[in-house]
């Protein structure tokens, strides 16, 4: 068996056609803000990315970048101008932040309905509830992925990899959700026999960090994999999923080209979403 590839960048390109239809016909442009703190270059990238995709689309968009010496009351200030501001019409603090800022604290200070990552606790609270609000942009990308090439989730065995915030957590909430309906497993550090769960899901989201960790012999043929986690080595960016898996599963979202250009389009999504409303 030789895996079809799940194409995030084709994907998101489309979705971001669909969005610049939309903006071209509102009154008032949407207007995306980032705010950025220290010079971490995968960040420093990312964010670049995200502007270029506002301008594709015809988002405004409203960078703030701060130096690694700023301190919280810094990026507190920041964040009120941005909530203040009348031309942002959501926003995100680029994640991680630097060490001796608290992060929880930041993200709490985000006005909830410009929260544009959907990681203010109010909002995911809403998740928790099945009330609608902006959904963090990678849960989303995956689920919109999924969508995209027809391959459902009903009743079916999902394991997500990892626990984290901004996916792991998230995720599992709204894969089981009504409308979406899978049995979700979350493993994590602390999970003894993680092949036990893989080798039995339809569906497995790795979101780990551990480069080429999950292998052929530990799902079963015909999964459906998606390789969220990434790792800086001296030999490049490596996926959680190693190169063997190909042969075993049915369809991939690499790492790169799989995940991440539907975490951007979701931004962008979220974004509109928000304007539409207002």
């Amino acid at each position: 068996m030789s895996a079809k590839i799940l194409d995030g960048k084709a994907t998101a390109a489309t979705i971001k056609e669909e969005l610049r239809q939309i903006v071209i016909k509102m009154a008032v442009r949407p207007g995306l803000g980032t705010i950025l703190v220290g010079q971490d270059p995968g960040s420093h990238s990312y964010v670049a990315g995200k502007h270029k995709d506002c301008a594709e689309v015809g988002i405004n968009s409203i960078r703030i970048d701060l130096p690694a010496t700023a301190s919280q009351d810094d990026v507190l200030a920041a964040i009120k101008d941005l909530n203040n501001s009348n031309e942002c019409t959501g926003y995100i603090v680029q994640l991680p932040i630097p060490k001796g800022i608290k992060t929880n604290l930041i993200l709490e200070a985000i006005d909830p309905d410009k929260d544009a990552d959907g990681l203010h606790p109010l909002n995911l609270g809403k998740l928790v509830i099945g009330e609608k609000a902006p959904l963090p942009c990678t849960p989303r990308g995956i689920v919109e992925l999924l969508h995209r090439y027809a391959i459902s989730t009903l009743g079916k065995e999902v394991v997500v990899m990892g626990r984290g915030l901004t996916v792991g957590r998230p995720l599992g909430l709204l894969l089981s959700q009504r409308g979406s309906d899978a049995t979700v497993t979350m493993t994590h550090t602390k999970t003894t026999e993680i092949a036990s769960h893989t080798k039995r899901a339809d569906i497995i989201v790795a979101a780990i960090g551990s480069p080429h960790f999950l292998r052929a012999d530990m799902i079963k043929t015909g999964a459906v994999i998606l390789d969220v986690g990434i790792t800086r080595t001296n030999v490049g960016l490596l996926g959680d999923v190693h190169p063997d898996i190909a042969d075993v599963a049915s369809f991939i979202a690499p790492m790169p080209g799989g995940v991440g250009p539907m975490t951007r389009a979701m931004l962008l999504s979220n974004v509109v979403e928000m304007a539409q409303r207002n």
